[in-house]
């Protein structure tokens, strides 16, 4: 019910709890955050937190271009936009009648903005959108797009389709050598799992994100916040610590700060998965 869901008062409370523990960077996700009423307010909040060096959001990017302006000016940094074909039919049936046209403008208007570099991510399917992997990767050559192509993790409702859909990051980095040419590294962007690599000319980049081939479980550094108030130490763990409870009966932030400290503590150093 509405009730369990956080407020924004709420969340940025335990943003703050979260700064002393040197937590400094915030990114907003979903579902989808921009159906949410009020997050440019939830942005600002955010980001006046002393402490708090970025904050950024990852979006469908559908109703992104009526929410640049005011995000940007909330004082949101970076967008990334979540979008897993180029293909008008295939993007209208995937996404139950969204525009793909419109994500392509809001993806402009958050460039005109200055909420750049936008990161384009991209979870890699077989048989879904193996067949657009070059299409992405020639934008990062046309359009200065920065591509992350995903591998798909076997959690939650992706358990279904893992087996026969899991494609490894070696195969697409393989496929686009073979015909775009010389994959050259490039220094990490960023604070996240992805390693980057960029096409001879090319102005955007191209990094894989690949939590099953290339592990990164000890060296991640995050801390999932759910919107009904549960911190989750790992995606794929099922571990969960109820902070919504204590904060509305009365936890001082000392006790908020001990619940944050053992999600910490029980992140694994391992794949769970």
């Amino acid at each position: 019910s509405h009730d369990q869901i956080l407020r924004y008062e709420e969340i940025e409370r335990l943003v703050r709890i979260a700064t002393n523990l040197d937590v400094n960077h915030v990114r907003i996700t979903g579902g989808e955050p921009l159906v949410r009423l009020g997050v440019p307010e939830l942005v600002a909040a955010i980001a006046s937190v002393p402490g708090i060096e970025e904050v950024s959001l990852t979006t469908n990017g559908i109703l992104l271009e009526e929410f640049a302006r005011p995000l940007a000016e909330a004082g949101l940094k970076r967008i990334n936009v979540s979008l897993d074909t180029l293909n008008v039919e295939k993007f209208s049936a995937h996404t139950r009648g969204g525009s793909l046209s419109a994500v392509l403008r809001g993806m402009e208007a958050a460039q005109r903005e200055g909420l750049a570099p936008i990161k384009v991510n991209v979870v890699a399917l077989r048989s879904f959108n193996d067949d657009e992997v070059l299409d992405f990767a020639r934008k990062t050559l046309d359009d200065g797009w920065h591509v992350r192509f995903i591998e798909i993790m076997p959690f939650g409702e992706a358990v279904r389709w893992f087996a026969e859909g899991y494609l490894p990051a070696t195969e697409i980095r393989e496929m686009i050598e073979t015909n775009l040419g010389e994959l050259l590294p490039q220094k990490v962007i960023g604070s996240g799992p992805a390693r980057y690599w960029r096409l001879a000319g090319a102005e955007g980049t191209i990094g894989f994100i690949s939590p099953i081939s290339y592990g990164y479980c000890s060296s991640c550094n995050r801390l999932r916040l759910t919107a009904d108030g549960r911190l989750i130490p790992c995606l794929a763990a099922e571990d969960e610590i109820d902070v919504r409870t204590a904060l509305r009966n009365g936890a001082t932030d000392d006790e908020l700060t001990a619940l944050f400290r053992t999600a910490i503590e029980r992140k694994p150093m391992a794949q769970c998965f």
